[in-house]
């Protein structure tokens, strides 16, 4: 079945609800879990053609996925992370591709359809430009 299972996280909250609901799946088909994430400011998007140290946010985005990766570890499940810099979309399917993940599943915030134009949508733009699976669980809202 789904051997590793690509996780995009947007480092909040939201990312309970992913690791919660993507845990029994990951130990019921022993597949390993990739967490990602990609950093999309202006710095981040210029680091590394700028050669720039790692921002204090960039520095505490890879905490954050290490404390991630840690928790899993102890729990047993093979998991690693990346943290990318540049556009989320893009830079979550060249990952998929490297890393031959057979499912992408993310915590959707449930934005309408005002709000995704708005904010963009990472969960619109990879339905639209990957043909494997992704399962989306939307977060509760906030309130």
């Amino acid at each position: 079945m789904y051997k590793k299972i690509l996780i995009p996280m947007d480092i909040s909250k939201t990312d309970d609800t992913i690791l919660t609901a993507i845990r029994p799946l990951a130990r019921f088909t022993g597949a390993s879990l990739v967490l990602v994430h990609v950093s999309d400011g202006f710095a981040a998007r210029l680091q590394n053609q700028l050669n720039l140290v790692d921002s204090q946010e960039v520095r505490q985005d890879r905490g954050y996925l290490d404390e991630a990766v840690a928790t899993l570890k102890g729990e047993g499940f093979d998991a690693h992370c990346h943290l990318l810099m540049g556009d989320p979309v893009e830079g979550i399917l060249e990952l998929v591709n490297e890393e031959k993940c057979d499912l992408i599943a993310m915590a959707t915030h449930g934005h309408n359809h005002i709000a995704d134009w708005f904010f963009g949508s990472v969960a619109d733009g990879l339905r639209h430009k990957t043909n494997i699976p992704i399962l989306m669980i939307r977060a509760p809202r906030k309130g």
